[in-house]
């Protein structure tokens, strides 16, 4: 459930490999990086390809347009239409 007047803003995320995937889809996950306008333990909902470790290694970051959500009484997380071009950032970039 959308978090009611919550704006999509631009931040940069990256791919990790969590301590405990309980609960969890898949080995890789994304999550946002310290210092940008959302918490670093969110989890983000987007594009697979970010989290396939064929097509990315874990450490990659992106730059996403991204919205916090308000699962029901399971917490917030990120959301990025996954349609949206991808976009690698470099370390430099951040």
């Amino acid at each position: 459930m959308a978090i009611r007047n919550e704006p999509y803003r631009y931040c940069i995320v990256e791919s990790y490999y969590p301590a405990d995937t309980s609960g969890l889809h898949g080995p890789m996950h994304v999550h946002p990086i310290a210092n940008q306008p959302f918490a670093t333990q969110l989890h983000v909902e987007c594009n697979k390809a970010l989290s396939n470790p064929a097509l990315y290694k874990v450490g990659t970051l992106f730059r996403i347009r991204a919205k916090l959500i308000d699962r029901q009484g399971r917490g917030e997380f990120l959301y990025s239409y996954f349609g949206r071009p991808l976009d690698v950032v470099g370390p430099d970039e951040v």
